[in-house]
């Protein structure tokens, strides 16, 4: 136990009346200046005593806290089934599914609804009303702040470009156009196409164009461990959408969660299966979708399942190729903007020699020369960077085939 700190002796000092005055003012102000020590030394030793008290204070605050908690009976979540009469409602535990008739207190029976989320005690009786359950995973898979990408830094798929502005951007800024036609815009636009091809950009370009918000999720994120947790995040990242309407949904890899249906029974294909439902059930479901726009992408097209392909679900399917010649000089242009390239570059040439590259590919060989360039100990990069770039690749190429049938036929 700390000690109380002492207090100071109130300093005494006895002036002789018969001394001169300044004899006696020197005094005097000694004798001030000693009350001003003490009064110094007293201000400390009060607020040592007010800090003392505070941290008394939080930790008795503290206790009593903990000891309330553990007084209090511990409360469970559940969910509103039905409201009777007399103040009764039906509500369902959640984890075992027991419906229970139970009473609500009279201060929040007006705020009670079917479908609430409600916290009840031992006994059944709600204790308040939860806020609606929206799942942190599909919280975390809006995208708050827009990618730089945009459509002037994709090429070779302006006419796929084109096509996705009209089903997501234009339904969204200009409704009136398609009201006065008197048609309802597509509701869904899948992308496919091989690897690297420009379909996860598209969609990034979109973000950036586009004001509404913009949520963006892969297949693979939607296959859970556990029954049931796929197509809840299905359901959560729709309900999110919904409420910050209007938003765009973008699902890479959406063959994680739309393969073709099969007589599988294992228990890990049954779940992507019923996540797969909840999918087509929010796609295609009774309600108005509302300002909610949906890009999928794929690379392989041929696994889907032909329910999600149907239209009403996906009306638009793109097909995103490999760029062709001219592309492919488009898209060398646009991958060396920002390069020093020097005036024998000649993109024509070099758009010839990339056949079947993709952008990816392209975007790598504009890279590749580029570290030749470093190499070289040049800021400029040449033509014949490029030629030693592709042959870098096509080389790198050929001994990944290589090793992967020596390995193949190991």
């Amino acid at each position: 136990m700390s000690r109380s700190p002492s207090i100071p002796d109130r300093p005494h000092r006895d002036i002789d009346p018969d001394l001169p005055d300044d004899e006696r003012l020197e005094a005097l102000r000694g004798h001030y200046e000693d009350l001003v020590d003490v009064n110094e030394q007293l201000s400390e030793q009060l607020d040592e005593a007010e800090q003392r008290r505070q941290r008394l204070r939080e930790r008795a605050d503290r206790i009593e806290r903990e000891n309330e908690t553990l007084k209090s009976s511990s409360l469970y979540i559940a969910t509103v089934e039905d409201i009777l009469e007399n103040e009764e409602v039906v509500v369902k535990q959640h984890g075992n599914n027991q419906e229970v008739l139970t009473d609500v207190s009279p201060r929040i029976v007006d705020r009670v609804e079917p479908g609430d989320r409600v916290a009840v005690n031992d006994s059944f009786a709600i204790q308040s009303v939860l806020s609606a359950e929206t799942d942190a995973r599909a919280q975390s898979m809006e995208i708050t702040e827009r990618p730089e990408v945009t459509y002037a830094d994709i090429g070779g798929i302006d006419e796929q470009v084109r096509e996705v502005r009209e089903a997501v951007e234009q339904p969204l800024s200009e409704p009136e156009l398609f009201d006065e036609v008197g048609i309802e815009p597509p509701s869904g636009v899948l992308l496919h196409g091989p690897p690297g091809t420009g379909k996860t950009m598209l969609a990034k370009a979109v973000a950036h164009e586009t004001d509404a918000t913009f949520i963006k999720m892969a297949g693979s994120e939607l296959v859970r461990k556990f029954i049931g947790e796929g197509s809840r995040l299905v359901r959560d990242l729709f309900e999110m959408a919904r409420e910050r309407e209007p938003a765009i949904i973008f699902i890479d890899e959406i063959d994680a969660i739309a393969t073709r249906r099969s007589e599988s029974k294992t228990s890990g294909d049954a779940e992507v299966q019923r996540t797969m439902m909840q999918l087509l059930s929010e796609m295609d479901g009774f309600e108005a979708r509302g300002e909610i726009r949906i890009i999928a992408a794929t690379n392989r097209f041929d696994m889907l399942d032909r329910a999600i392909l149907r239209p009403g679900r996906f009306d638009r399917l793109i097909e995103v190729p490999e760029p062709d010649r001219d592309g492919r000089e488009q898209i060398l242009q646009i991958h060396t903007r920002g390069m020093n390239v020097a005036d024998d570059v000649d993109f024509g040439d070099l758009a010839d020699d990339t056949g079947g590259y993709s952008g990816a590919e392209i975007e790598s060989l504009a890279t590749e020369a580029g570290m030749f360039a470093i190499r070289n100990d040049r800021d400029e990069v040449q033509h014949q960077d490029f030629v030693d770039a592709l042959e870098k690749i096509e080389e790198d190429d050929s001994s990944d085939v290589i090793s992967s049938a020596g390995y193949f036929y190991q």
